[in-house]
């Protein structure tokens, strides 16, 4: 009788690992790439269409942060899931959910309030997306073997950017063409589809036993990984500190930001916001693909560095704002800004993932990536709440260039962690 046990390479060290782009790991990438293309042009399409409705900057900000916050409550839970249920079945009911949840969302258009309909489709797109992160991180490992992590989370982060550089491109041209509706129509086909191609996704799963109801179980699950972290890893804990803080700083700033100086202090077209978003997708391919050709050159210990130059990025994009400049000249900068704070950040991101990934025993890993992206993102709503109200009542050069050195500050402070992290190897 067959087993539903599959061993891994970890588990028999004897066999021989198969290639990175194996039958499986290709099905995951393909169906990243469907999936995902489908949510950057929803993500780039809504907050937009929001932003053309109101014309306010704050309640952008604060629907924003209300969308993200059911994000980072969501990605403990699907972080236990991840561990506990088979991780092909976890993508494929929380794809086939997003498409049904943009369906109802199409349907309710133009016959429900507007806010509180996009803050109610917002809130359930992002607490899916929380849930739905960790079980891909997880599958990596699984999927790719020990000796290729690194490779392995640059190409599912390639994945993700070239996703964010064609959806926004893409939801651009559409929202200017045809307005919102196509946009729905095209996303939801998206998750349609890479629910269907999952189904043939075999993923190693070894079933865990539950004890006590769901939340119990949830509970127990998240107190294991929080343990792991504090005993075990605690220099983890630092860097999500790190990470956190950085995110309320700055990256809460772009998130914000970007749009709004396009469109409303730049005076820009939807084609062209999606262009800029585009580059900031283009930004995080060219990262992974300098990760890869670094390889082992490109240490933790330089994460601050990494950093300060996202920091200095933001910077100039304060200075193409500032009065007397150009419109268009702005425009170019903040565009090029975005791409380095991109390829900077996604190279972060990739060494860190697959830190991680060594560092976690399998059966832990999905509860612990996702505890790590719940505490690092922790803060990110705080933020887009807070630069949404400064948006309206400050320069927009004020604003950002502050961000920039709070964040400045953030990695100069960051050195002895990412050194800490380092000495203890991967």
């Amino acid at each position: 009788m067959k087993t539903d046990v599959i061993k891994t390479a970890k588990d028999n060290p004897e066999s021989k690992e198969p290639p990175l782009f194996c039958r499986d790991f290709t099905l995951l990438v393909i169906g990243q790439i469907v999936s995902l293309s489908g949510n950057a042009i929803l993500r780039f399409a809504l907050p937009l269409y929001l932003l053309r409705q109101t014309g306010s900057a704050a309640l952008f900000g604060a629907v924003g942060a209300a969308a993200f916050l059911p994000a980072v409550l969501c990605a403990p839970i699907g972080g236990a899931a991840a561990d506990r249920v088979n991780k092909r079945n976890v993508m494929v009911a929380l794809d086939a959910a997003t498409a049904l949840l943009i369906l109802t969302f199409a349907l309710l258009l133009d016959r429900a309030p507007l806010v509180p309909l996009m803050i109610a489709c917002l809130m359930l797109l992002y607490a899916i997306a929380g849930a739905y992160q960790p079980a891909v991180q997880a599958s990596i490992p699984l999927l790719a073997g020990p000796d290729r992590l690194t490779r392995a989370n640059a190409v599912i982060n390639m994945v993700n950017t070239l996703s964010g550089l064609l959806g926004p491109v893409a939801g651009g041209v559409l929202f200017g063409a045809f307005g919102i509706r196509p946009i729905l129509w095209v996303s939801m086909g998206c998750f349609a589809a890479s629910a269907a191609m999952e189904l043939w996704l075999r993923i190693p799963h070894r079933p865990r036993r539950a004890e006590g109801g769901v939340l119990v179980t949830v509970g127990r699950d998240l107190g294991e990984s929080w343990r792991f972290v504090r005993r075990e890893q605690p220099v983890l804990l630092a860097v999500m500190g790190v990470l956190a803080l950085f995110n309320l700083v700055l990256s809460a700033a772009l998130i914000v930001g970007i749009p709004v100086t396009v469109i409303q202090t730049l005076g820009m077209s939807d084609s062209r916001l999606g262009l800029t978003q585009g580059a900031m997708g283009l930004g995080g391919l060219a990262g992974g693909l300098l990760t890869v050709w670094c390889g082992a050159r490109l240490r933790l210990r330089r994460g601050y560095v990494l950093l300060f130059a996202a920091s200095l990025a933001a910077a100039g994009m304060g200075a193409a704002l500032a009065p007397g400049v150009p419109p268009l000249a702005g425009y170019w900068t903040v565009t090029v800004m975005s791409f380095a704070v991109m390829v900077l950040s996604t190279m972060l991101g990739i060494l860190l993932s697959a830190a991680v990934q060594r560092r976690t025993p399998p059966e832990l890993l999905g509860k612990v990536m996702a505890f790590i992206m719940a505490l690092v993102n922790c803060a990110s709503p705080i933020g887009q709440a807070v630069y949404g109200v400064l948006w309206e009542g400050c320069p927009p050069w004020a604003v950002l260039t502050g961000a920039a050195a709070a964040a400045a500050l953030t990695a100069a402070g960051s050195r002895r962690v990412f050194h800490a992290l380092d000495a203890g190897g991967e």
